[in-house]
Protein backbone atom coordinates (compact mmCIF):
# COMPACT_ATOMS: atom_id res chain seq x y z
CA UNK A 1 0.00 0.00 0.00
CA UNK A 2 1.51 3.29 -1.13
CA UNK A 3 1.81 6.11 1.90
CA UNK A 4 -0.49 9.02 0.97
CA UNK A 5 -0.61 12.16 2.91
CA UNK A 6 -4.16 10.44 4.38
CA UNK A 7 -2.51 7.23 5.59
CA UNK A 8 0.35 8.79 6.88
CA UNK A 9 -1.93 11.20 8.85
CA UNK A 10 -3.75 8.23 10.36
CA UNK A 11 -0.65 6.41 11.13
CA UNK A 12 0.47 9.92 13.25
CA UNK A 13 -2.69 9.95 14.73
CA UNK A 14 -2.16 6.49 16.24
CA UNK A 15 1.22 7.60 17.63
CA UNK A 16 0.75 8.55 21.35
CA UNK A 17 1.17 12.34 22.35
CA UNK A 18 5.27 12.12 23.23
CA UNK A 19 5.85 10.04 19.87
CA UNK A 20 3.99 12.83 17.80
CA UNK A 21 5.81 15.42 19.29
CA UNK A 22 9.33 13.85 18.38
CA UNK A 23 8.40 13.56 15.29
CA UNK A 24 7.06 16.92 15.00
CA UNK A 25 10.57 18.01 16.25
CA UNK A 26 12.38 15.59 13.85
CA UNK A 27 10.49 17.25 10.80
CA UNK A 28 11.11 20.49 11.71
CA UNK A 29 14.58 19.70 12.09
CA UNK A 30 15.05 18.37 8.44
CA UNK A 31 12.95 20.58 7.01
CA UNK A 32 14.83 23.53 8.56
CA UNK A 33 18.67 21.99 7.48
CA UNK A 34 20.88 24.26 5.82
CA UNK A 35 24.44 23.38 5.01
CA UNK A 36 25.39 26.54 4.68
CA UNK A 37 23.52 28.70 6.76
CA UNK A 38 24.61 26.47 9.65
CA UNK A 39 28.51 27.21 8.68
CA UNK A 40 27.69 30.91 8.95
CA UNK A 41 25.31 31.34 11.88
CA UNK A 42 28.53 28.60 13.96
CA UNK A 43 30.88 31.32 12.45
CA UNK A 44 28.63 34.34 13.80
CA UNK A 45 28.81 32.56 17.43
CA UNK A 46 32.39 31.59 17.80
CA UNK A 47 32.86 35.65 16.88
CA UNK A 48 30.31 37.14 19.44
CA UNK A 49 31.63 34.70 21.94
CA UNK A 50 35.41 35.94 21.27
CA UNK A 51 33.66 39.35 21.40
CA UNK A 52 32.27 38.84 25.22
CA UNK A 53 35.45 37.13 26.55
CA UNK A 54 37.84 39.56 24.81
CA UNK A 55 35.46 42.54 26.35
CA UNK A 56 35.35 44.00 23.69
CA UNK A 57 31.10 43.83 24.08
CA UNK A 58 29.36 43.49 26.75
CA UNK A 59 26.72 41.36 27.20
CA UNK A 60 22.98 42.39 28.33
CA UNK A 61 20.92 40.70 30.49
CA UNK A 62 17.90 38.88 28.99
CA UNK A 63 15.32 40.96 29.96
CA UNK A 64 16.63 44.40 29.16
CA UNK A 65 17.23 42.31 25.42
CA UNK A 66 13.88 41.40 25.69
CA UNK A 67 12.61 44.86 27.11
CA UNK A 68 14.66 46.33 23.93
CA UNK A 69 12.63 43.87 21.43
CA UNK A 70 8.96 44.64 22.88
CA UNK A 71 9.70 48.07 22.51
CA UNK A 72 11.31 47.60 18.77
CA UNK A 73 8.82 45.43 18.27
CA UNK A 74 5.07 46.21 19.51
CA UNK A 75 2.37 43.78 19.47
Amino acid sequence: MPNTLESLQSQVLGLSRADRSRLLDWIVINLDTDPEAEREWAQIAASRDQELESGSVKPVPLEDAIKRLRLQFPG
